[in-house]
């Protein structure tokens, strides 16, 4: 419900200077109401920095567009329920997105068209109705805030961009820039070119980067274009959770990369990839990670990211199969009516009929022969594209030789010849190439690829830069205890994992000792092969000799909490999660930060907030829980420093030193297999190898044996979610206004308020009870 909209004339004039101020004054914040820009922010997702940006950026646009702004400015998105803020200056607005309610100094405000407002302004906003969840509102000129890594969206989880680098508040103040009403021209997207918001999505999407027969069965990808998903509650920026059937795998485990069929050597991920973490689909978002160890199906197209940003929990989404040139249709067909305001060729809304393309998500293969390994290039998207050397498995000269590949894209793009390229991010095999489209078509991108290796230099000889990083490590601390008891509470508590992953690795490498972990794990180095993974340069490292590489599986499904600069393993991956988020691998301890915003210290230099490098080393040695601390607490500032020793890597020598210690590597590889192969067979005879979600068969329907006497009003939630708090009981009166549930959705908390004064008659809902959107939780017989 909208707030009060009584306003006086004292309150309007009470301080004409500040009237005058081109601020915007947060008089009340919304639930989750944050300043982002267009597109975001470039350039960073190697080092595990997400663009962020606006969810729905097909509403941003447009907004922008209608107050008369460049699309780059920045604007504010709001979620499920706006803020209340006065507008201090003359000057230009345009709100779109979902269906709002919204007031304009007490008189509703009409979406999809410019309105010229004048000094003191009240705009209010109230809830989202039944579909959608996104709002956008531009103000003429934009908001005004600092850049960070060359953009001012706000990335809430990274804790910068936007304003301080989180949600508004009450009692924030923006800057924005006086109004110029000379000339002004109103604008209005016409009725018929406004997006259709549903509660059952069709979306458009790109077969690949992964498929058939590889990981999924030909009649696992027929069963996942066929499905009705549905969006889980624990959604976000991050990812759209999705429920549905349980995939189908095309093979039994994902070897080196992890137990799990999911589970493969650690890829870049495309914005809008389908990721299967274990059997759970998620949509990544504009704030997900850019680097993990699972297999995406299907990659949204670009056009289709909008309704990505208007998914909310319980609505249902089909995804239709789409090629490479229908999604460049799409795109300047949308294009189009950003730029002209005109009706497209091809309604927004329309979930796109087009027959099955693209049979295959691999565009092209060079096979392998005497002079190089086998190149798969596979479709990631309209704007994505995967490079991936030879066969599935961990080989430091396939890393090195994606480190070619890479230093040769870089010299293209630095002369000129290959523009259109945004993002170079590299993997375990692999590199993920972000590019636009619109610059670089994808067919030019793909010669020019199959032409470099031609041109690639020799791996044999290389040698590359490389630190020896001394971090320290608190064992076993106990934040990474607390993300384990969080997981077994809320989402598996059955997973054999469970509950202590120190003891699963253990088990499942076949050691005879948790202090032989210990040893393990403190005497590798762990050469660093990828930086992000999860966010803000986190390392995903590796050890260097094939007898410190502890193999686990990843968790299915993944936790949704994990502690800043936890340190995990997964598969035969080391890595250090770069903040809070959710994640998949076996927790052994915490270090100190990888990233630091704002600060330049001996550590953190030459303006780059990330700490590692590629190919630096890490080597952890152990330190109680309270040195722990200080070191955290001192580490940003510069009061504590690392030992970090220059070096230089030989993939030469490291060839040389595997023929020397062939031997005892195989017998370390056989024992750890028999205990890896003893562990499945322990999940099967256990029945824990094959997780489903019991959410899939849950019924969220409300009850059927309502009846409603005269004189009650019933109280609805407009989101599905989780009753976390329910601080009232049936035959208890309450008034208007007063809190009856709190419900926790899309990773926010959400307050179901009585509407009227007066006796609950019926509770309809329990503590901890999922509920969806529209049904009714309280009866109140009305005073």
């Amino acid at each position: 419900m909208l707030p009060n909209m009584e306003i006086t004339m004292s309150e309007k004039i009470s301080d004409t200077s500040r009237l005058a101020t081109p601020t915007v004054d947060v008089l009340a914040p919304g639930i989750q109401t944050t300043i982002q820009d267009y597109p975001g922010r470039q350039g960073y997702w190697n080092i595990g920095v997400p663009p962020s940006g606006p969810m729905d950026s097909l509403a941003f646009r447009l907004a922008n567009r209608l107050a008369g702004n460049q699309e780059g400015l920045a604007a504010i998105e709001i979620t499920f329920a706006g803020p209340t803020l006065r507008i201090n200056c003359d000057t230009v607005i345009a709100v779109t997105g979902a269906p709002i309610e919204v007031n304009l100094n007490g008189k509703p405000l009409a979406q999809w068209k410019s309105h010229k407002i004048e000094a003191g302004a009240l705009l209010a906003f109230g809830d989202v109705l039944d579909q959608g969840s996104r709002v956008y509102l531009a103000i003429q000129g934009g908001i005004q805030v600092p850049d960070y890594l060359g953009s001012k969206a706000t990335f809430m989880l990274g804790q910068f961009g936007g304003h301080e680098g989180r949600i508004l508040q009450a009692g924030d103040v923006l800057n924005i820039v006086a109004g110029n009403h000379s000339g002004y021209t109103p604008r209005e997207l016409p009725q018929a070119s406004i997006p259709r918001y549903t509660r059952h999505w069709k979306i458009a999407v790109l077969y690949g980067p992964h498929g058939a027969p590889d990981f999924f069965t030909e009649e696992g990808v027929t069963d996942f274009f066929a499905a009705d998903w549905t969006v889980h509650h624990n959604s976000d920026r991050t990812g759209v959770r999705l429920i549905g059937p349980k995939p189908k795998w095309a093979r039994t485990d994902g070897g080196e990369a992890g137990l799990h069929p999911s589970n493969v050597h650690d890829v870049a991920y495309s914005i809008g990839a389908v990721d299967f973490t274990g059997d759970l689909p998620v949509i990544l978002g504009p704030d997900g990670p850019s680097l993990g160890g699972f297999v995406c199906l299907v990659t949204l197209a670009h056009a289709e990211l909008w309704k990505m940003g208007q998914l909310r929990p319980g609505d249902r989404i089909t995804f239709r199969r789409i090629s490479a040139d229908e999604a460049a249709t799409m795109e300047a067909s949308q294009d189009a009516l950003i730029s002209a305001l005109r009706l497209p060729e091809t309604p927004l809304s329309a979930g796109i009929k087009v027959a099955l393309t693209d049979d295959s998500p691999i565009l092209h293969t060079l096979p392998e022969n005497s002079e190089q390994v086998q190149v798969v290039y596979r479709q990631g998207g309209d704007r994505n594209l995967l490079v991936e050397y030879g066969p599935m498995v961990l080989d430091f000269n396939l890393r090195f030789r994606i480190h070619a590949l890479m230093e040769w894209l870089q010299q293209a793009v630095k002369e000129g010849g290959l523009p259109g390229i945004v993002d170079l991010t590299p993997g375990i095999r692999s590199l993920h190439i972000r590019f636009d489209a619109k610059l670089l078509p994808r067919d030019r991108l793909l010669n020019t690829l199959i032409s470099a290796e031609k041109e690639l230099p020799a791996i044999e000889n290389m040698e590359v830069p490389t630190r020896i990083v001394h971090l320290p490590l608190s064992w076993n601390d106990s934040s990474v205890q607390l993300a384990m008891k969080k997981y077994m509470q809320s989402v598996r508590k059955d997973a054999p994992w469970n509950p202590d992953n120190i003891e699963f690795i253990r088990r499942i490498n076949g050691l005879d000792s948790i202090d032989e972990v210990k040893r393990i794990v403190f005497d590798a180095s762990y050469l660093v092969m990828g930086l992000g993974d999860v966010y803000l340069g986190a390392p995903l490292g590796t050890p260097v000799d094939p007898r410190h590489r502890l193999v686990t599986t990843k968790y299915n499904p993944a936790r949704t909490w994990t502690p800043e600069n936890a340190v995990g393993i997964g598969g035969a991956y080391m890595c250090v999660y770069g903040m809070e988020s959710p994640g998949g691998y076996q927790l052994v301890g915490r270090t100190v930060q990888m990233w630091n915003s704002h600060v330049q210290t001996k550590d953190f230099r030459e303006g780059k907030p990330w700490l590692l490098r590629f190919f630096d080393q890490v080597r952890f040695y152990p330190v109680t829980e309270a040195e722990l601390a200080r070191m955290r607490n001192d580490f940003p500032g510069g009061k504590f420093t690392l030992r970090i020793e220059e070096d230089r890597f030989s993939l030469k020598q490291y060839n040389d030193f595997l023929r020397e210690n062939a031997a005892s590597i195989d017998t370390f590889r056989t024992k750890q297999k028999a205990a890896y192969i003893a562990e499945r067979e322990r999940w099967k005879a256990e029945g824990q190898e094959n997780y489903t979600t019991s959410e899939i068969l849950e019924d969220h329907s409300a009850p059927t044996d309502i009846s409603i006497p005269a004189g009650t009003r019933t109280v609805h939630t407009h989101v599905t979610g989780i009753v976390w708090k329910l601080p009232v009981n049936e035959g208890q009166h309450v008034n208007a206004g007063d809190d009856l549930a709190i419900l926790e959705s899309m990773k926010m908390e959400f307050t179901v308020s009585a509407p009227v004064s007066g006796v609950l008659r019926r509770v309809l809902c329990k503590t901890n009870s999922k509920v969806s959107a529209r049904q009714i939780l309280f009866l109140i017989e009305e005073d």
